[in-house]
């Protein structure tokens, strides 16, 4: 598996699990619905993600291959 659809499937997972455990256990599981979102959004803004970096570490590969960042010479 690769480290894009692991992180899918974490962020999935969570979301998933937060809003059943809001319904039949406590309404506050819903802020964890609410932090997924805002770290979705937040890499999505950044592109960085910490569970990535984790699994890079962890040996997992990326199905994508970014291109280095030119540099400007001044």
């Amino acid at each position: 598996m690769k480290i894009e659809q692991i992180v899918r499937l974490v962020a999935g997972t969570m979301v998933t699990t937060s809003v059943i455990l809001s319904q039949i256990h406590h309404p506050a599981w819903a802020l964890l619905t609410v932090f997924v979102g805002l770290n979705l959004f937040q890499s999505a803004l950044t592109r960085w993600c910490l569970l990535e970096d984790i699994l890079r570490q962890a040996g997992f590969e990326s199905c994508c291959v970014a291109a280095p960042v030119a540099r400007k010479e001044a």
